[in-house]
C-alpha cells in the first residue's frame, strides 16, 4: 500500500490512500506552520524565564544556557503545553511549583500559560497559511470520500484551523482540551489517536498518522496503525525514522498522486 525511499525526506511516497479507512493528521508541522509561531512563543518565553531564574538563584546546579531550537525537539515538540514545560525544566535541574501562588517564583502552569497567550497574540496578529502540500492531500481526500480528523496537543487547534479557512475539513477535531476532558494522555502515548479514529468510525489497523513530531510518531507507532507517516519539518530524517515512521516526506504533496512530482 505504500513505498518509498528509505531514508530520502526528498522522495516521493507512493501511497494508496484509498485503502485506508481514515486520516490523522496532527496541526503544527503538518497542515499550517504554526509549529514555527509555536517555537519562537516556546524560545521567548523560556529564555524570559532562564535569564530571571539565573538571577534570582545564583550559584544553582542548574542549566541556565539560552533555549534553543534543539531543546524545542528534544523536550517539547508535540507534547501538551504543561508537560513540555515539565519535561524542559527537569532536563535542565529547574523544580517549580505546579501551579503558581502568589508572591511565589512561576510554576509549571504558569510558565504554560505564558507560552499560550504569546502564541495567541501572534496568530491573532498574522494570522495563518496551510501548506499548499498539505491543502494538495487534502483535497485528494476529499476526491476519496475519506474521514479525517485533527489530533493535536495544542489547546489552539480550532482557532488555528479556522484561521486557515480548513475547519470544515475534519470531521473531528482531538485537541489538549478535549483530551484533558475525556482524560487521555497526551502522546508519545497513542490515546488520542485512537480516540480519532474512533470518533471518525474507524481503527488503528485501518488508519494512517500524519506527524512531524517525535513525540507524535511515537504514539502512531504506539498505537499500532496501519501506517505513521513522518513529516520532516526539522526534526531529521533518521530520528523520525527511529521513532518508528514507515515512511518520511519532506512536504505531503510527495504523497498526492500527480502532484509535487
Amino acid at each position: 500500500m505504500t513505498s518509498s525511499t528509505p531514508g530520502s525526506t526528498g522522495a516521493r511516497a507512493t501511497i494508496d490512500w484509498s485503502a485506508y479507512a481514515a486520516v490523522l493528521f496532527d496541526l503544527d508541522g503538518v497542515i499550517t506552520p504554526t509549529a514555527e509561531v509555536h517555537m519562537r512563543a516556546w524560545s521567548e518565553m523560556f529564555n524570559a524565564f532562564l535569564t530571571q531564574y539565573a538571577a534570582q538563584h545564583p550559584g544553582s546546579d542548574a542549566d541556565t544556557s539560552a533555549y534553543t531550537d534543539a531543546d524545542y525537539f528534544a523536550h517539547v515538540d508535540g507534547k501538551p503545553r504543561y508537560d513540555g514545560v515539565r519535561d524542559f525544566l527537569a532536563a535542565r535541574a529547574i523544580r517549580l511549583p505546579e501551579e503558581h501562588q502568589p508572591g511565589e517564583e512561576p510554576s509549571v502552569k504558569g510558565l504554560g500559560d505564558r507560552k499560550n497567550d504569546a502564541f495567541n497574540a501572534v496568530l491573532a496578529r498574522d494570522g495563518v497559511t496551510a501548506y499548499q502540500g498539505s491543502v494538495a492531500l487534502l483535497d485528494h481526500l476529499r476526491t476519496l470520500g475519506t474521514p479525517l480528523a485533527v489530533v493535536s496537543s495544542s489547546a489552539n487547534a480550532p482557532a488555528v484551523l479556522a484561521a486557515a479557512g480548513l475547519a470544515d475539513r475534519f470531521a473531528a477535531v482531538v485537541d489538549g482540551k478535549v483530551a484533558v476532558e475525556l482524560g487521555l494522555p497526551g502522546k508519545p502515548a497513542p490515546d488520542t489517536f485512537l480516540h480519532a479514529a474512533e470518533a471518525v468510525g474507524a481503527t488503528a489497523a485501518t488508519s494512517v498518522v500524519l506527524e512531524d513530531a517525535v513525540s507524535g510518531v511515537r504514539a502512531g507507532r504506539a498505537g499500532d496503525f496501519a501506517l505513521v507517516v513522518g513529516v520532516d519539518r526539522g526534526a531529521g530524517v533518521a530520528t523520525l525514522t527511529e521513532a518508528g515512521a514507515d515512511v518520511v516526506v519532506a512536504d505531503l504533496a510527495h504523497t498526492v498522486p500527480g502532484v509535487g512530482a
